[in-house]
């Protein structure tokens, strides 16, 4: 069985604290390798080591750290079916869905290749007699950053790209459950030119987090997972004098007009609900139909292209639509809430309970779910599922659906279909969620935007990528100068005498 290591100072490292996790095959159930835990002291190494390293990276010019970035945008699109297909074994992905995994973060690091543009500090001359003053954004030092299995080299990216550019070092702590797409990641940053030690993966669990968080030398934290674990991190991070950026759980609402294209907003659903087995903080989890003949026409189309679905593993190709969830303690969660649901009330009009596939019987694949008569008080609704369901909720009017989706604890991202521009408007004004679609169902930013929730979704006041991230990662320098003027004398042609 295969062994992972960490990437420490250029070199895979094995682990020395004695400790393992099994990483499975989600498809079949079975391990098909062990990646190390780090202990604090294995942590501390590789802090040291990146502190040594920083501040002649963060010597070197904006532009010839860009250069690293352009270099690995090559590097990403030569090795992206490699990446893809590692990324799938180990998180149950589809390929299509694994390439977009790294595309997404791909396309971060292209926004980091204008650097040198987005470093540029600002200059007043003549502020006051003989008086200058200029600002300069600075590196913070070393960094790190805690990601989520669901998205193994995006989120990654997100992180350290900006971070690196920025001239900081970056200790990188990937889930335990899908390691190895950020240990390639490390190769390929210094096959495009970045000095040992500027990239580290120290793979762990909460005893690796609180290394980090307690380490003095470390200066700032990204995290994205769940909600509780955020608020520890956040609440950690900032106790120790960190800068911290947080990204929580998420229940995604999607409210359809009664005048909305019903075709459309049925495609969306089943691409945004059950895409990556719902596995996607942006997931749309809940659609929110303003009438019950807007809900009834919904379904109507809604129905048979979920029980259309096709589920299977990323080795039969384009063939299907989603993979297996992560582990079987995910698969057993999904299916526990689900019962609730249909305990709770609530109508179970699509049924993947029993769903089984065929020489797969030890995977970890749910089955597509799709309820109606869905409220607000039930588990299924409150909280985050992060599997194959889908939840209808009906409202009688657009006000009552705008206040189901303000009332929810998490703000994340939302979305609304419909035809009429004043309703569109207006709820992309009045929505308290940080990223809203109108008519697109997964309204995640490009790079050059940012990405980030609200409410119980983020915690920290800067959102990840486009230009909140050079804000995150680098200081602020403010310099007054001024210096002494004197006399100006002009060129002498005539011997100089004694007087």
């Amino acid at each position: 069985m295969q062994e992972l290591t960490h990437y420490i100072n250029g070199a895979h490292v094995k682990g020395t604290s004695g400790r393992f996790a099994d990483i499975f095959n989600p498809a079949t159930g079975e391990v098909q390798a062990t990646v190390p835990l780090a202990s604090a002291a294995e942590m501390d190494h590789a802090v040291q080591i990146a502190a040594a390293a920083q501040p002649a990276w963060a010597a070197t010019n904006p532009q010839r750290r860009a250069r690293v970035m352009m270099k690995l945008v090559g590097l990403l699109n030569r090795d992206m079916d490699k990446l893809a297909e590692a990324l799938s074994r180990e998180h149950g992905k589809t390929l299509p869905d694994a390439a977009g995994d790294v595309q997404r973060g791909l396309e971060v690091v292209e926004y980091c290749i204008g650097a040198p543009e987005l470093l540029k500090g600002d200059y007043t001359d003549s502020a006051g007699p003989g008086i200058d003053m200029y600002s300069m954004k600075q590196a913070l030092g070393v960094t790190a950053g805690i990601t989520p299995f669901n998205f193994p080299a995006m989120i990654p990216m997100w992180m350290f790209a900006p971070a690196i550019v920025c001239g900081n070092a970056f200790i990188l702590k990937p889930s335990e459950r899908d390691p190895s797409v950020p240990l390639m990641l490390a190769e390929l940053m210094e096959e495009a030119g970045l000095p040992k030690g500027i990239l580290q993966v120290v793979n762990g669990d909460k005893e690796a987090v609180d290394a980090i968080l307690e380490h003095d030398v470390i200066q700032s934290v990204g995290f994205v997972g769940s909600t509780p674990i955020a608020e520890y991190i956040y609440s950690t991070g900032c106790a120790h004098g960190k800068r911290v950026q947080c990204f929580g759980g998420a229940k995604n609402h999607m409210i359809i007009m009664p005048d909305a294209d019903m075709n459309l907003a049925a495609d969306a659903l089943v691409g945004a609900g059950y895409g990556a087995a719902g596995e996607r903080c942006m997931a749309i989890s809940v659609a929110v139909a303003v009438g019950d003949d807007t809900a009834d026409r919904l379904l109507e189309k809604l129905v048979p292209k979920v029980e259309a679905l096709k589920v299977g593993p990323y080795t039969s190709g384009n063939d299907v639509d989603y993979g297996p969830v992560v582990t079987a303690a995910a698969k057993a969660n999904i299916e526990r809430l689900v019962q609730t649901g249909i305990d709770q009330g609530a109508k179970l009009v699509v049924d993947g309970r029993d769903f089984k596939l065929q020489g797969y019987e030890d995977g970890f694949f749910v089955g597509a779910h799709l309820f109606d008569n869905v409220t607000t008080d039930m588990d299924i609704y409150k909280h985050e599922i992060f599997g194959p369901v889908l939840s209808t909720v009906r409202a009688d009017t657009y006000e009552d659906a705008l206040k189901i989706t303000m009332d929810h604890e998490y703000g994340n991202g939302t979305a609304i279909f419909t035809r009429d521009g004043d309703t569109a408007r207006d709820f992309a004004n009045r929505i308290n969620i940080g990223m809203v679609g109108v008519n697109v169902p997964i309204p995640v930013p490009l790079a050059y935007h940012t990405f980030g929730g609200w409410k119980k979704s983020m915690f920290g006041d800067l959102n990840q990528h486009g230009p909140d991230a050079f804000k995150f990662y680098t200081r602020t320098k403010t310099v007054t100068s001024r210096w002494p003027s004197g006399i100006k004398e002009g060129g002498e042609f005539s011997i100089p005498v004694m007087e």
